[in-house]
């Protein structure tokens, strides 16, 4: 996968897990990855990785940190109404998009 995909979430967003072992949690957007269509979400696919010491991890041993999660196995808390939503574009007065919540049509956010 070369190009990029476009996500429907973005960095900041709060978004729940729909499959998989987390499946039902909920959390914060740390990092997006379009190239690879993936997100890694705040305390969300915790993974342990074995270290070796170095610079950044003096110690070394096992580290516990969170793993990239395919997008769509995400779907975005609206935070007006705090469900789960699915996203439609809403044109604005300036003649710009932004992202709204189909359940209760609140403004998320504006797109550049």
């Amino acid at each position: 996968m070369s190009e990029a995909i476009k996500l429907h979430v973005k960095k900041g967003d709060k978004v729940v897990v729909l499959s998989g072992k987390d499946k039902g949690k909920q959390g914060k957007i740390i990092e997006a990855l379009p190239k690879k269509g993936k997100v890694v979400i705040e305390g969300v696919n915790k993974v342990k990785r074995h270290t070796k010491p170095s610079a950044k991890a003096p110690q070394g041993g096992i580290m516990v940190k969170e793993a990239p999660l395919a997008s769509a196995k995400v779907m975005l808390v609206c935070p007006a109404c705090d469900k789960p939503t699915r996203i439609k574009k809403t044109l604005l007065a300036s003649g710009s998009y932004a992202r709204a919540c189909k359940k209760c049509g609140e403004i998320i956010d504006k797109d550049k």
